[in-house]
């Protein structure tokens, strides 16, 4: 420090500054040498680059030798001098020698390299360069400046020599810095061709950078995963530890219940003794026993709920976060190491910046002293960024995988959870469980180091303050002390309010659900409102806990923000309090300004983690209840071929028939036949695979041909063979793109009937061994029954070879069964053939009499004169109607349907005509209506600025100006703080020497406290301003959004994936409720925080304005260029995640059908593909912020740089307070640009949410709910109808489906509506009620145009009994009547009528009874009953009636039957037809086909004049029509 050049001696030169890289080499060398002892491995090409590098290091070893040489000449060769007598020093001996033993070791080393797979550089080698050329730095300045003074070359070889091996040395640094890869590989992942240099500094991230900025990314420009960020690669690590560890915990589990078993034991053992005392005392005490007893039962109810509560808690515990740590241990380590190194270093600057603050005022240093100080404190900050940037990569990779492996596993766990674990939470909650719960561990994952690095921060500032302040220290130290358990308390409150508010969100989401699944019942009962008020209510609660939160968490700012200003102010004042010697220099005040800064970091974020964490627990208890559940058990279905004593044995190859009244457990048995019941005791023996068709068809989104094949091959002929058996041939022809027309979430876009069909085409193309079949004829038209039955499922069908178990309710086919199984009240009351069953008199007989009236009036014998009338006209498909959501079908071009023949009015079938098959579409133009489900809109580009705008209109204008006032003020108090220090430590000079006065510590102090103070007050106001705006906006735009999606037309959610608008209200909401707000406040926080920075910094020395101007263009472009990029990827994330929740979702409604294919395998792939798709997007956003984030840093150092070196170029103009604040300002600089941009783009990114929720509200609605005109109050008196040349189409684009239908219909008229399927049958009661609104003429109902009117006013007059019972989760009585208009005495006399008194009588809480999610909890039957439930208590005039008998037995129809005709007999019903024996008895029946009237008349004018209606009675084997219209 004492010379004024800055130099080192030429012996450290010479022996330390070469020994250490030459060091650094041999240590690494054994690593890469080791590589080339192994057995061959393939080698790579010799690349250029790899020859380059092999040649420099050649030459070097040439000049080592030449140096060599040179010392060996000049000791012993012929021109040594001879007259000196000392030889040359060791040195010269021993560096040459350690070069060319070195340069052998390199060119080994680079072999290696080369050879190791994977390896496109090493890190160690470049390494080794640098140290080598920043080492030589130091001789080749030293000889140069030597031969400059003297003006001559002293020692000539050696100095040639030296300059020519730097110059090799520096290429070969240069050479070393880039990575040797093969082309091909690039292309795939640059960061697989990556070099070091280029890894440190996510350079090879530039592309996807400059691609983001030119155009918006889409989801092909993203690269492929590499190897170890693949989910299969996350999962299989993952499930393997997992099932260990979870061993562990089952084990742990099972002896805490055994000592509980035992202790309970033991007390009760002590219980019995007192008991058996009190009987002997007597009769004298009988009183008191009673009382007692009464007591005891109230007791043993609580002990009922306390049991239940505990077996609640009996599941695996802490398994989950072991599991997480084994298995990424690698990454764990690795991040450890990178963040203890930031630690350390964090802790070098503060103690630069006290040697720079001396340096000023101590004018006697050199001067290249500061200028070397300026060169450290870059050089450290910049070290500091490097690892940093690594640590934050590993950890938030690390996230990703943590989140990959949980979705993994909750996935796989779903495939095999058991039924009564299923129970236990809905779908909505399971997909809960892979979002949010998942997510949960993400963010707490990336932040998992703090939990040790922030106390070791704590402990090192602690350290070093000790040193600058002495005891005073304590005095800090106690206020944080004391911060700790405000935090604490603070952070459990806020719990509490968390969980509470998960309940809501909960709560609010499974309405929403529902409210979306069954939307069109709402409306077509008009009960919006009612749902609306639900879900409006459960929000404000929400908002209630929100508003709770919003308070803790401000206080727990206002308590954080004025630590800092706390800390200091009571250890400076203790300080010049406690010696009158002890005066506050400027060294001292900023260094421990810096140091207060460094602790602000994990004071701050320690509690913030403990919540996180605490938020965590509570994921962690779900999910480990969920994956520790009890699996299905495998047990139950055996596959043994060798087996006795049955309680039912089914032969292999026969057809048997389930039959019994509804409720006696017939869909039950095919749920134990799977496997899918819980087994109290017993087991079933399955020989062979299971096919499975479940009563209600589970449709998967995706091609129609995709659902068949299900995930076999496609062979030609079997395919063709299975669509003809299950006569889905005619509906190909209908739907716009045959075979590959996409079928919508839950087969939104077919009939019920063509669901079941292509739920039976599934099983038929499997070629399974054992069929089960739910009932699955029951769901369409009688006559197409029929033709399944024969083509598929009976002993002439393409199944005849295979076991079939068929439940049904029809009686037409049980006399062409092998077996029939009666079930009676969940018991086999009796099996054996039709024949035999029939004599026997049992209760088979007795179930066959109840029908064979019915049907035997109507019915013939259906095979007697089967090949006369033919079954499937060509082309033209008697089956069940389409509901109105068959789009579809209603794309219909007239001109394929053929005409039937109508010779003689039966219709013949060629016993060979083939189905036409559909000719495949071209892949290039995709046939208009065959992608239903519209792409997901993506917004590109920037977010407009109106989308801000609008959420601060949200939170209301008051509310957003005062906010950015009150901050604006606090951070004006932060600098005015740290100028009034800078002054304050300027005293020192002045007081110089003499006693310090009282008076001046006083004020100083005093001003000092006041403005830290003020500080935390203004936070505290500004962040309750902020939480009142924000739970204002929040509400705005969630009742905007509920009360818009109520009001959108039924086209929207055909077209509308439902996960996509509960994404809306889930992830978009979520997002404005919890993140737009804090992301608002911290970037308001951030960019005051950078203004005040760089004021100060232009303070203290003014010319440094110049360099902000070049700093502030290069931040602007790197934040644009980023933000683009940062912002597809978001969108991209956000687009590629609803994939993974709906096939989720649809998965976990699908998976007894799943389970019985055995097709668990196969969905895991497809899932493991789809969160492929969506973690290319992550792992390119993490990497894109730290791209940004090691050029920001970059950015900031520089900045603090050049104030160093200003202040070092002014030192002579300068006060040292100023040089302190400036610099010490500037080294927190780095940290707030880098959140400056974060939260910018986390801001844009958030606001998006604001977008997707106003794009969903800003949709066209259906017309009004109640418009100007008013109907009178008893209207419709009489129910008289008119169509008038009534035309309609579903969309603008497609065609027409009525073709101007004109008719009247009288009051009280019973009218049956039949019609092939896409006649149009459900758009004409779709019209009455106006889902679909008219395009020419229009419907009078009592002469009242129904267009004028208010769709509610409208709906709320009609009833109509749907065909899917749709129930909601609540009680019984909701589901009735929603709007509680109604008295307790009608609803019991209408389910009275509807036949469910008893049943609901006999509930537990009667009216009160739960219905769960979707109604699962009453069979199909119920459901139905309770629909007509809903339509006695309208009493309305007018009555659709959507053939409601679809899943019901005979007994249930002709009930539903009789009720109707008995309550409705002075009401207009109409009554849409799947089976014509329902509709013998109307006054008239109208005949539909393509959208026009053919036919309406009496059925028995009708039948008798042979033309439409004939045909089709034909079809359906009825012979003669007696006239019973009444």
């Amino acid at each position: 420090m004492c010379r004024e050049d800055p130099d080192l001696p030429v012996c450290v030169e010479q022996t330390v500054l070469v020994w250490a890289p030459l060091g650094f080499l041999w240590l690494c060398a054994p690593w890469h040498i080791a590589v080339l002892c192994r057995k061959a491995t393939p080698t790579k090409h010799l690349s250029k680059l790899y020859l380059c590098k092999q040649i420099v290091v050649g030459l070097l070893f040439l000049t080592a030798i030449a140096g060599l040489a040179v010392t060996l000449g000049e000791d012993y060769g012929p021109t040594r001098d001879t007259t000196a007598t000392e030889k040359n020093p060791w040195v010269f001996y021993a560096n040459p020698i350690l070069f060319a033993v070195s340069w052998i070791l390199l060119v080994l080393s680079q072999e290696g390299v080369r050879r190791r797979e994977g390896a496109v550089d090493s890190t160690t080698l470049f390494l080794f360069w640098l140290i080598l050329v920043v080492c030589d730095v130091f001789p080749f300045q030293t000889l140069l400046r030597e031969a400059l003074r003297m003006g001559e070359i002293p020692d000539l070889p050696r100095f040639c020599l030296f300059y020519i091996s730097f110059g090799l040395e520096l290429i070969a640094l240069i050479l070393s810095a880039f990575a040797d890869v093969p082309r091909e590989a690039e292309d795939l992942n640059p960061e697989v061709g990556a070099a070091f240099l280029s890894r440190i500094t996510f350079n090879w991230f530039n592309s996807m950078v400059l691609n983001g900025f030119k155009r918006p990314l889409v989801q092909k420009d993203l690269w492929e995963l590499s190897e170890a960020e693949s989910t299969l690669q996350i999962s299989q690590r993952f499930l393997q530890t997992m099932q260990t560890e979870l061993k562990a915990a089952r084990t742990r589990l099972q002896t805490k219940m055994r000592k509980r078993g035992e202790e309970k034991a033991s007390k009760g053992q002590g219980e019995g003794l007192q008991n058996g005392h009190q009987n002997r005392l007597g009769k004298g005490v009988s009183q008191d026993v009673l009382m007692m007893e009464k007591g005891d039962e109230k007791e043993k109810k609580e002990e009922k709920k306390k049991k239940k509560k505990e077996e609640k808690e009996y599941y695996p515990k802490s398994w989950l976060i072991p599991t997480i740590a084994t298995t990424f241990k690698g990454v764990l380590w690795e991040s450890a190491i990178f963040k203890l190194i930031t630690d350390l270093l964090s802790f070098a600057s503060p103690q630069i910046l006290k040697l720079m603050i001396s340096f000023t005022m101590d004018k006697s240093i050199y001067t290249w002293t500061g200028y070397m100080y300026a060169v450290l404190l870059i050089l450290v900050a910049i070290f500091q960024s490097l690892f940093l940037q690594q640590y934050f990569q590993r950890c938030f990779v690390l996230g990703m995988k943590v989140k990959t492996a949980i979705m993994v596993a909750v996935y796989k766990k779903a495939l095999v959870v058991s039924n009564d674990a299923r129970k236990e939470s809905t779908v909505g909650e399971t997909v809960n469980l892979m979002s949010a719960d998942a997510h949960r561990f993400n963010d707490v994952v990336n932040f998992i180091h703090l939990l040790w690095s922030c106390p070791l921060q704590i402990a090192l500032a602690i350290a070093f303050l000790w040193i600058e302040l002495g005891p005073a220290v304590l005095a800090g130290l106690a206020v944080m002390v004391l911060m700790v358990p405000i935090n604490g308390l603070l952070a459990n409150m806020s719990k509490n309010v968390q969980i509470e508010n998960m309940r809501y969100k909960d709560k609010r989401m499974k309405i929403v659900n529902e409210m979306l699944n069954g939307i069109k019942i709402l409306k077509l009962y008009a009960w919006e409102p009612s749902f609306q008020n639900q879900v409006m209510g459960i929000r404000e609660q929400e908002l209630v806990v929100m508003r709770k939160f919003a308070y803790l968490s401000s206080v727990s700012t206002f308590v954080f923000s004025c630590a800092p200003a706390l800390v200091s102010l009571a250890t400076f004042a203790v300080f010049v309090a406690v010696d009158s010697e002890n005066v506050l220099d400027a060294g001292k005040a900023f260094t421990s300004i810096s140091l207060f800064n460094i602790l602000r970091f994990p004071l701050a974020f320690l509690p913030m983690l403990i919540a996180a964490m605490v938020q965590t627990s509570v994921s962690k208890k779900r999910l480990e209840k969920f994956l520790g559940g009890d699996d299905l058990d495998t047990n139950i279905v055996r596959h043994d071929p060798s087996f006795s004593s049955v309680s039912l044995e089914i032969k292999p190859g026969k057809l048997v028939a389930v039959v019994g009244v509804v409720g006696s457990g017939k869909s039950s048995l095919i749920s134990a036949m799977l496997g899918e019941m819980h087994s109290s005791k017993g087991f079933i023996n399955v020989q062979g695979s299971v096919a499975f068709v479940p009563q209600q068809a589970w449709i998967q989104n995706a091609t129609l041909r995709d659902n068949i094949l299900f995930g076999y091959p496609l062979e030609d002929s079997r395919f063709q063979a299975t669509l003809e058996a299950c006569a889905l041939g005619p509906d190909l022809e209908l739907l716009p793109g045959g075979d590959q027309t996409e079928i919508g979430e839950k087969g939104i876009n077919l009939s019920g009937g063509q669901k079941q069909r292509v739920s039976l085409a599934r099983a038929a193309y499997s070629q399974a061994d054992v069929y089960l079949l739910d009932d699955p004829l029951s769901a369409v038209d009688s006559h197409v029954g029929k033709h399944l039955f024969e083509e598929v499922v009976g002993p002439k069908g393409i199944l005849k070879d295979k076991t079939r178990i068929l439940v049904t309710h029809g009686v037409s086919f049980l006399p062409y069964v092998d077996e029939i199984v009666v079930l009676k009240e969940g018991c086999v009351s009796e099996v054996g053939s039709y024949q035999s069953l029939k004599d026997s008199k049992g209760a088979f007989s007795e179930f066959l009499d109840t029908y064979a009236k019915d049907e035997g009036k109507k019915h013939t014998d259906p095979t007697s004169d089967g090949e006369e009338v033919g079954l499937v006209p060509d082309l033209q498909d008697p089956q069940a109607d389409t509901p109105p959501e068959d789009i579809v079908s209603m794309t219909l071009r007239r001109e394929s349907s053929i005409r039937r023949s109508q010779r003689n009015g039966s219709v013949r079938l060629r016993k060979n005509s083939s189905l036409k098959k559909p000719k495949p579409p071209a892949d290039d133009e995709t046939k208009k209506g065959q992608r239903l489900i519209e792409k997901e809109t993506m917004e590109t580009g920037q977010v407009k600025f109106s989308v801000y705008l609008q959420y601060l209109r949200a939170m209301g204008w008051g509310y957003s100006t005062m906010f950015f006032l009150v901050y604006f003020i606090q951070n004006v108090a932060f600098i005015g703080q740290n100028l009034w220090l800078s002054d304050w430590t300027n005293d020192a000079e002045d007081y110089y020497n003499k006693t310090y006065p009282n008076w001046k510590r006083d004020t100083r102090i005093g001003v000092f406290g006041a403005l830290g103070v003020a500080q935390g007050v203004f936070v505290f106001m500004g962040t309750l301003l902020l939480a009142n705006g924000s739970i204002n906006a929040s509400r705005i735009l969630h009742s905007r959004l509920l009360n818009n999606i109520l009001r959108v037309p039924m086209m929207f959610f055909d077209t509308t994936p439902s996960g996509r608008v509960v994404n809306r209200f889930a992830k978009d909401i979520f997002t404005v409720d919890e993140a737009i707000p804090q992301s608002f406040r911290s970037w308001i926080m951030c960019f005051l925080g950078v203004l005040g920075t760089l004021f100060v910094i232009c303070l203290a020395t003014p010319i440094f304005t110049a360099i902000i101007i070049p700093l502030a263009v290069v931040y602007y472009f790197v934040q644009r260029f980023y933000v683009a990029s940062s912002r597809q990827l978001r969108r991209l994330d956000s687009v590629s995640r609803s994939p993974i929740y709906s096939h989720f979702g649809e998965t976990v409604s699908g998976l007894s059908v799943i389970r019985a294919y055995g097709h668990q395998d196969r969905f895991l792939k497809h899932n493991e593909k789809i969160i492929d798709e969506n973690l290319k997007s992550v792992y390119l956003w993490i990497i894109s912020n730290r791209w940004l984030a090691i050029r920001l840093e970059f950015l900031g150092n520089l900045v603090v740089f050049f104030s160093a070196l200003l202040a070092v170029i002014a030192r002579d103009s300068l006060d040292s307070g100023l040089v302190g604040l400036s610099i010490s300002y500037a080294l927190n600089v780095t940290q707030t640009l880098n959140w400056l941009v974060r939260m910018t783009s986390e801001l844009e990114t958030n606001i998006v949410a604001v977008e997707r929720v106003s794009e969903y509200t800003e949709m066209e609605n259906e017309a009004d709910w109640v418009s100007g005109i008013r109907p009178p109050e008893k209207w419709p008196e009489a129910g008289r109808l008119r169509f008038e040349n009534f035309k309609v189409r579903y969309r603008p684009e497609l065609d027409l489906v009525l073709h101007g239908i004109t008719c009247d219909i009288d009051s009280t008229e019973k009218i049956g509506i039949v019609g092939r399927t896409g006649a149009g049958k459900s758009s004409l009661t779709n019209c009455l009620f106006r889902i679909i609104e008219a395009a020419e003429g229009r419907i009078l109902i009592d002469g009242t145009d129904i267009a004028t009117l208010g769709l509610h006013d409208l709906r709320t007059r009609l009833t109509i009994i749907p065909q899917d019972p749709v129930l909601f989760s609540g009680t019984l009585r909701m589901n009735l009547d929603p709007f509680e208009t109604f008295s307790d005495e009608e609803i019991w006399r209408v389910l009275e009528l509807s036949h469910l008194k008893e049943y609901v009588g006999g509930l537990q809480e009667g009216l009160t009874h739960e219905v769960s999610e979707g109604g699962e909890n009453l069979s199909i039957g119920q459901r139905q009953l309770l629909c007509l439930a809903r339509a006695l208590l309208r009493k309305s005039r007018i009555l659709i009636l959507d053939e409601a008998t679809a899943a019901v037995d005979l007994e249930t129809d002709s009930l539903i039957q009789k009720t109707i005709r008995r309550e409705f007999s002075h009401c207009t019903v109409l009554t849409i037809a799947h089976r014509l024996h329902s509709i013998l008895d109307s006054s008239r029946v109208m005949v539909l086909d393509a959208g026009k009237i053919v036919e309406f008349d009496s059925p028995s004018t009708l039948f008798n004049k042979q033309g439409h209606f004939y045909s089709m009675a034909r079809d359906a084997g009825i012979t003669t029509v007696d006239n019973q219209s009444k």
